[in-house]
């Protein structure tokens, strides 16, 4: 199998530098439009597909990006890889603004959303002890590294609904009851719909500010998100540069079993399965329907 990257970009990263043969395409799926055309091209070798999470102008809020069609698309393009790229905010004093963490766990607080492409007619389970692929956290972390941001290996991301921010209660809970690293407004159901869809998933989180915990800092403010966002960007896009050649064109088996998440996940019988959900799955479970 050859690889294929799909990066989804969040707030303030819109676009892959460098790009060979680049170009916007249409896609639909099943469930409906993603939030914009994907951006297809040739980085180092590697097929790679962009694909900005909240449209580009920033047209889509964290509880409207059409989550199902986003993932659906990069599946039907034939993407192995997906790495997102996502602004959050941090709850620990060493996680500073600028800073980038490579997540490996998730608390999902959102309820608002779509969070799976299975259900009545056709039902799965799949595993997610282990939210985050270990090997495709290994290369974000080793590309992050080397544009000399300061990273963090590790960290739980609360998934709160939006779009408001936190409330000074609701971030103390996150941060000294729960223990929290980060919060953010968009990784689920990103991460779990990506499992579904047997695609490996790493998380890229860029802080940009404290949330609003710290005593010596002021509430958040989209002033100051977008000014450390700026700031953020050029390492953004430098670790996205460095995926391919550290991916590599030829994608082995998954150490870690994401590409066979569904192998023993659906649990409605072959006789009871509904005929029209079970073709509009295809594209995500095709492998074992």
């Amino acid at each position: 199998m050859k690889a294929k990257i799909g990066i989804i970009g969040g707030s303030g990263v819109y676009e892959i530098d460098g790009l060979m043969d680049a170009a916007w395409i249409t896609v639909d799926t099943p469930w409906g439009k993603p939030s914009d055309q994907v951006l297809t091209g040739t980085l180092d070798g590697t097929e790679m597909v962009f694909l900005p999470r909240h449209g580009r102008g920033h047209v889509h809020s964290p509880t409207e990006v059409p989550y199902r069609a986003n993932i659906a698309a990069l599946k039907s393009l034939g993407v192995t890889d997906v790495v997102s790229v996502s602004a959050c905010g941090s709850f620990r004093e060493d996680y500073a603004p600028g800073d980038f963490v490579i997540v490996d766990q998730f608390i999902d607080r959102t309820f608002a959303r779509e969070k799976s492409f299975f259900g009545t007619g056709c039902v799965a389970h799949v595993g997610f002890g282990h939210p985050t692929c270990a090997r495709l956290m290994d290369l974000c972390e080793d590309a992050a590294r080397a544009t000399g941001v300061t990273v963090h290996r590790g960290g739980t991301y609360l998934a709160m609904e939006g779009p408001q921010f936190s409330t000074l209660a609701e971030s103390k809970l996150y941060r000294e009851v729960w223990g929290c690293d980060v919060v953010g407004m968009t990784n689920m159901p990103e991460a779990k719909l990506c499992r579904e869809a047997e695609m490996c998933y790493a998380t890229v989180a860029m802080v940009t500010d404290y949330d609003c915990w710290h005593p010596d800092h002021d509430a958040v403010d989209v002033t100051a998100v977008i000014k450390t966002l700026q700031g953020n960007a050029a390492h953004a896009k430098k670790t996205v540069a460095g995926l391919p050649l550290r991916l590599g064109g030829d994608r082995a088996v998954c150490p870690c079993g994401c590409d066979r998440a569904l192998e023993f996940a659906i649990m409605t019988a072959p006789a009871k399965r509904d005929p029209e959900v079970v073709e509009r799955l295809k594209v995500i479970a095709g492998r074992v329907l």
